[in-house]
């Protein structure tokens, strides 16, 4: 019996050696990743086999405990600097879409109207990567719309409507309805009943909705890639054709909106003044229906910083 092990062993032995001289022929056009010499210092310990136990061991169990107790498997010689193409994946890593919502910080280039490289910017991910939710969406812009409502609207009362207020004719003997006025809302030229008057349409919405609804427009817009960042929205010349020139260079734009961190200044309200399709605001400005209304959001740095600043604060009570 010991007999027939030794010279099982001494086959698993020399299998082993075929494929060490394998891993180092000169013919391969990459280094070797299984080392003959590691699978052997690998043998040595007793956590890998046991002659009295097994008595047999496979070529195969051999290199899986060749795997999991080295750490050279993927790593190339020094002098190479590349990893052979048979273990690299043949799908670009391009092609894979991000998952949106993870709360994941993003990293977006930073260009200026000239389309200059310049540099690179981190998006916070609590600010710029949160799920998308539409019933937020809705509430947000419900309340926008509703708070922005003049609410000037007014109709005249029984009281407020002008004409005479005798009794038109005598209570009977007539043959005509009694009537006591002839300012009653049946009347041409008479009162309004339940009509509007002025009043707001406001109502109330938590401030933790509306925030998280800017967050969700601009998640949104970075997921959909119409989120661009310049290093700032300075234009040389107060002339409109510098910002319709940018705009053409981009694809798929319709309408424009360029969001600055503080005041705008004189030269890009009258670059932008004459263009329906491009409008302007400030930071402070930034909100939930404007984003929605254009499909191309254009900010400068100091307007990021601001932006994710503001949605950090914590809120008063």
């Amino acid at each position: 019996m010991a007999a027939l092990v030794s010279r099982r062993l001494q086959r698993s032995f020399g299998s082993l050696y075929s494929i060490g001289h394998r891993c180092y022929s000169p013919n391969l056009s990459h280094p070797p990743l299984i080392r003959s010499d590691d699978i052997c210092n690998s043998l040595a310990g007793e956590r890998l086999f046991s002659a009295e136990r097994s008595g047999l061991l496979s070529v195969r169990s051999l290199i899986r405990s060749h795997q999991q107790f080295s750490t050279s498997v993927l790593t190339p010689e020094p002098g190479d600097s590349t990893f052979p193409s048979d273990l690299l994946s043949k799908v670009p890593g391009a092609a894979s879409e991000r998952t949106i919502g993870l709360y994941q910080d993003l990293l977006i280039p930073v260009t200026n109207f000239n389309n200059e490289d310049k540099g690179f910017m981190v998006l916070a991910g609590d600010v710029f990567d949160v799920p998308i939710r539409k019933d937020i969406i809705h509430r947000v812009v419900r309340w926008q719309l509703a708070k922005r409502q003049q609410g000037t609207h007014s109709t005249k009362t029984i009281s407020e409507v002008s004409g005479t207020g005798r009794k038109p004719w005598r209570q009977k003997g007539t043959g005509r309805a009694r009537h006591g006025t002839l300012r009653g809302p049946q009347f041409r030229g008479g009162a309004t009943m339940h009509g509007p008057k002025p009043r707001s349409h406001a109502f109330k919405l938590n401030k933790k909705v509306r925030r998280l609804g800017l967050k969700i427009v601009l998640s949104a817009r970075a997921a959909e890639g119409k989120l661009l960042v310049l290093d700032n929205l300075e234009v040389p010349t107060h002339k409109t054709k510098n910002i319709v020139n940018y705009v053409n260079q981009m694809e798929n734009t319709k309408k424009l909106l360029l969001v600055d961190g503080g005041p705008i200044e004189e030269k890009l309200k009258l670059a932008t003044q004459n263009l329906h399709y491009v409008n302007v605001l400030p930071s402070i400005g930034l909100n939930v229906y404007s984003i929605l209304l254009h499909d191309t959001l254009v900010m400068s740095r100091d307007a990021v910083n601001r932006i994710v600043e503001r949605m950090h604060t914590p809120i008063n009570r």
